[in-house]
């Protein structure tokens, strides 16, 4: 089941979306800064994101909007299609290590 998430109508609508690939990483998370609020007079208001660069890091970075640029059409592709090549290769050699441990050495 999807999670639903209400926002407020004072509110804008966040530009980004949670996991959304961007040139600065993936949004894992987002956070909004009201206007007239302490937090908005200091960093201005808006929504905040959370950012992995690189899921193999534990890098994050908090970028404003006005910060990350989304990835083009290709390069999501591009993006998307190297992912599942290497989980596909992944899948072929966990499929021969159970052949040999299964004994069914024509699937090996």
């Amino acid at each position: 089941m999807q999670a639903t998430i209400s926002i407020p109508q004072h509110w804008g609508y966040p530009r980004f979306a949670l996991e959304q690939r961007t040139e600065q990483g993936m949004i894992l998370g987002l956070y909004y800064y009201p206007s007239g609020t302490e937090l908005a007079e200091q960093f201005n208001d808006g929504w905040r994101y959370v950012l992995m660069s690189n899921k193999n890091s534990d890098e994050i970075s908090y970028l404003q909007e006005n910060q990350i640029q989304p990835l083009s059409p290709q390069e999501l592709f591009t993006q998307i299609k190297a992912e599942i090549d290497f989980y596909q290769r992944q899948i072929s050699i966990l499929q021969q290590q159970l052949a040999v441990v299964t004994g069914d050495f024509t699937n090996a």
